[in-house]
């Protein structure tokens, strides 16, 4: 029974089915499941065993888009892989794909072993890298191939931030048409930075500073600009495209026109979309410097879109885009200048519990909740049926979630490395209870019992939408 653990009593939630059942792990892997209460569930035997009764049993959560050390603006996201592996474990997830980046001017090899370095044997959970291609070059074309070939199989480029790690169309196309011989997922910043500067740049001029402008430049109309530009760059290449951070309503409709023609186009949206505005922009005092990200929060009348597509299957994944910036001395550099505060939220910890409440309230099944948090992620970037469900032979990545205590989201008690919520007092019911990565327990009964190291770079197979 050495390394036999068996989950008790819950209600085992996947995207496919919903079922009471008892879970028996070994090894660190799912070895069997059997409906609770029946002879072949009674003859599981373990070394310990966890009393589900009552509460949800759910795949480790998988989000697919996180930035832990990011470099940005001349500081760095607030949360190192330690702590921010260790906040994602907190709020039910157990696999993060954060963003290697390259430097205009260096190799992908380059900046990949960068992230290696920052992550090995500090992460609590298994993780994967996204590649940012920032500087399309012949030997960068060639670099994707071997990329792709120990598990890093998608590439991240920005139609924004001219200067830094903008791409202009000629390069995007290239690209794409490497990704479409080699296998690789190409993921878009769908927005017109070229036009967003000059916005910016005028309003600064007429004395616009505060941070809600940084959400008035950016505008939905550039933002849907730019899906649809990604969208026909990507049909001219004969490549897969995955469109990050969807905010607004028009990009959304892109989308689904493309989606319409059976394109291979799919899309992503974070909590802060659907749950935050433009009303969280305009807060006074600067507080709305907490609220800046790219793309930017919008409008309310924007999120009906985004359920609707979560719905829909029009978006596939939610993710957190998590990219935490403190706001003392980090937040602060923008005062005077919108366009000097670091671009990013908190959320790692916060993406399960927010779902959970949108299926509280109506928008979501609990099905679809695991589908766009947990499974549709793993099949995107490649690491299905090992990550994203409960089946024989995953890895007994396990949530024991309790559905009816309330909680409430604070600074006070969050794990993330920052010094505010995005969610600041917001009360949600559904709450982390305890959390296994492959067996092994990282929070047991609202404690935290992991460690860093114990997480464990995971190569990826190529998106499993396409297969």
């Amino acid at each position: 029974m050495s390394g036999r653990t068996v989950v008790r009593g819950g209600l085992v939630v996947t995207a496919a089915e919903e079922t009471h059942a008892d879970v028996l792990v070994e090894d660190g892997r799912i070895a069997a499941l059997a409906a609770s209460g029946t002879p072949a569930a009674e003859a599981f035997t373990a070394e310990r065993t966890i009393d589900a009764t009552g509460r949800y049993v759910l795949p480790g959560g998988v989000d697919g888009h996180t930035h832990m050390e990011m470099p940005f603006g001349g500081t760095r996201s607030a949360d190192t892989f330690e702590t921010g592996t260790r906040a994602a474990a907190w709020g039910g997830t157990t696999t993060v794909v954060d963003f290697a980046v390259q430097s205009v001017g260096r190799s992908l090899r380059e900046g990949l072993d960068a992230w290696h370095a920052k992550a090995e044997g500090n992460c609590a959970i298994d993780y994967g890298f996204h590649m940012i291609v920032s500087d399309v070059r012949p030997d960068t074309l060639r670099e994707m191939d071997r990329l792709v070939e120990e598990g890093v199989t998608s590439f991240k480029q920005f139609m924004a931030y001219p200067g830094v790690l903008y791409s202009d169309d000629g390069q995007i196309l290239r690209a794409m048409q490497r990704a479409a011989g080699n296998g690789g997922l190409i993921m878009m910043h769908a927005e017109n930075g070229i036009a967003i500067d000059v916005l910016a740049e005028q309003a600064l001029a007429r004395g616009e500073t505060a941070p809600r402008h940084h959400g008035e430049v950016r505008k939905a109309l550039l933002e849907a600009e730019a899906t649809h530009r990604a969208i026909q760059l990507a049909r001219v290449a004969g490549a897969p495209l995955y469109v990050v951070h969807v905010s607004a309503r028009e990009a959304v409709a892109e989308l689904v026109a493309a989606r319409d023609l059976g394109l291979p186009v799919f899309g992503e949206t974070c909590p802060q979309y659907l749950f935050l505005s433009t009303d969280d922009l305009a807060r006074p005092d600067f507080e709305g410097a907490k609220y800046v990200c790219s793309t930017p929060l919008r409008p309310r009348e924007h999120q009906a879109a985004l359920w609707r597509g979560l719905r829909t299957n029009d978006l596939q994944v939610v993710s957190t885009d998590h990219c935490p910036f403190c706001f003392a001395g980090q937040k602060e550099l923008g005062r005077g200048d919108f366009t000097r505060i670091p671009n990013g939220l908190p959320g790692v910890e916060n993406r399960m519990d927010l779902l959970h409440q949108a299926v509280v309230e109506g928008h979501l099944s609990r099905r679809r909740w695991i589908e766009i948090a947990c499974a549709a992620p793993a099949r995107m970037f490649g690491l299905y049926p090992r990550k994203g469900t409960i089946a024989p032979g995953s890895d007994a990545d396990l949530v024991v979630y309790d559905p009816h205590t309330t909680q409430v989201l604070s600074a006070a008690t969050h794990h993330m490395d920052v010094d505010y919520s995005a969610y600041e007092g917001r009360t949600v019911t559904g709450q982390v209870e305890t959390v296994l990565s492959r067996g092994e327990p990282v929070i047991e009964r609202r404690d935290y019992v992991g460690r860093a190291g114990h997480g464990v770079f995971l190569p990826r197979s190529t998106c499993q939408y396409l297969n």
